[in-house]
């Protein structure tokens, strides 16, 4: 049986769980940028807990990027000075790192959040530029690997959407023609670093003619066939798929509903995973221990994602792994993120507790 501790291999990564820490933004970064005491200790804590991997809060590659000013910013003329010091740290507990690469607004001199078909081709030989330069930082600072944010609503989820993309050139049109602003990208990180590269893909939208499974599984298939190493799976926003109700569910009644495959998020990348041959990371607001260990054991999920549980205790894997049966303290109340902070709002020992 599997277990949520286990050590497993993840590409040629080794991991020492099956749990990836998933990153959002860091707000708590100084004015000029660079990473605070609070944050290195963080990262530490989230290293020592038992996790398998980490991926970073965004790394923004724009100034201008509507979230720049909460994010870190791959700019920054001490970025792959204090990486490297955050990468070293993280590494002492044998844990790999990735760093989210990705950016929401293309902003052009005065023209500002440029539409996907306005985007001209000088535009996206510098977007791919700015990738690779970014990528070849990370690679510098010791990063084991990279995540190209094409999912949730990051640029690059929707160029690569047709529901966005009405483009009439090599970049619009079919599957191909859509991704091959990154897979152009990709050939050359490849080439130039021995990062490894992971994509973060929405498994669906809610958009009429967007992402539906079927052409997420055609975009998995051409990432892999064009070098990427792993693939998360999201969605750009949360309806009501992970409800108090179905959370609450002891594991025999989970057990019952995904066989039944009544959270789609679930089935979609279950599907994904059937139709390639690199591993497949499952995000999705799971907070209880018993219920990942059903997932991991009842269909071919073998990694999951979490983020907010960090944000409300950023340690909290080692309670799981004494007690057996850990469920997050996070309430989903989505504070965290609506606020733009990297602290829980709700937690007693948080200063925001007490406003």
């Amino acid at each position: 049986m599997k277990d949520l501790f286990d050590y497993c291999e993840f590409g040629d990564l080794k991991l020492n769980s099956r749990i990836v820490r998933t990153g959002l933004w860091e707000s708590e970064k100084e004015a000029s940028g660079n990473l605070t005491p609070e944050i290195y200790d963080r990262y530490e804590n989230i290293a020592a807990s038992g996790v398998g991997l980490i991926i970073t809060e965004l790394i923004s590659l724009y100034p201008r990027d509507t979230f720049s000013k909460y994010s870190h910013t791959i700019y920054n003329k001490r970025f792959v000075r204090e990486a490297k010091d955050l990468t070293d740290l993280v590494h002492v507990y044998d844990v790999p790192i990735f760093a989210q690469l990705g950016f929401v607004q293309y902003n052009k001199r005065t023209e500002q959040n440029m539409k996907i078909n306005d985007i001209s081709i000088e535009d996206i030989r510098k977007i791919q530029t700015d990738f690779i330069i970014a990528a070849q930082k990370t690679d510098f600072a010791g990063f084991d690997g990279i995540q190209i944010a094409l999912g949730n609503n990051y640029f690059l989820s929707r160029f690569i959407n047709l529901y966005f993309n009405e483009r009439e050139d090599k970049y619009g049109g079919n599957t191909l023609n859509r991704l091959r602003i990154v897979l152009e990208m990709i050939k050359v990180i490849k080439q130039n670093t021995k990062l490894h590269i992971n994509c973060r893909l929405n498994a669906f939208d809610f958009h009429a003619g967007g992402m539906t499974v079927t052409e997420c599984i055609e975009i998995a298939k051409l990432l892999e066939k064009h070098g990427v190493d792993s693939i998360q799976i999201t969605i750009p926003r949360s309806p009501q798929l992970f409800s108090k109700e179905y959370k609450d569910r002891t594991p025999s009644e989970f057990k019952s509903r995904v066989k039944k495959d009544e959270n789609p998020l679930i089935d979609a990348c279950n599907e994904i995973i059937r139709n390639v041959d690199i591993p497949v990371i499952l995000g999705g607001g799971f907070k209880s221990q018993n219920q990942i260990n059903e997932i991991l054991n009842h269909i071919h999920i073998d990694y999951i994602s979490m983020q907010r549980p960090f944000v409300a205790d950023c340690s909290f894997l080692v309670d799981w792994k004494v007690n057996g049966n850990g469920v997050s303290f996070c309430q989903g109340c989505n504070n965290c993120y609506s606020k733009k902070t990297s602290t829980c709002h709700l937690k007693p020992c948080s200063p925001e507790y007490y406003r």
